[in-house]
């Protein structure tokens, strides 16, 4: 069911981006350089419109995954010291009950039944 449910999904925004591409096939001069200051090894870029796109799209991802993963970073950080604490108070809980068991004297077996 999952699969079908993926495939419904995925399916027609594969023919979508198929027929987007195939409607923009076009060839378009970008400017990377809008001052022409030279700074560049190549100021423009001529692709397929679709393939331009597709590459901004692309770029936007990785920025906004870039970003999302920068702002977690106190989440991150703040679950390495709980983990950190949380393995020292196993390891205290540890040595107290390793400590209780050698103090405590051995337990008396109860005196046998009389029948």
């Amino acid at each position: 069911m999952k699969n079908f449910l993926k495939a419904l999904i995925v399916v027609p925004f594969a023919v979508a981006i198929v027929l987007f591409a195939i409607a923009n096939r076009q060839i378009v001069t970008v400017h990377l350089d809008p001052f022409e200051t030279g700074l560049l090894p190549f100021q423009t870029v001529t692709l397929p419109l679709f393939l331009i796109l597709f590459i901004a799209g692309l770029i936007g991802v990785v920025a906004g995954g870039v970003a999302a993963w920068l702002a977690q970073g106190k989440h991150r950080r703040a679950a390495k010291q709980h983990k950190r604490e949380a393995q020292s108070h196993r390891a205290e809980l540890d040595r107290m009950k390793a400590q209780a068991q050698a103090s405590s004297p051995a337990p008396a077996l109860p005196p046998p039944a009389s029948y």
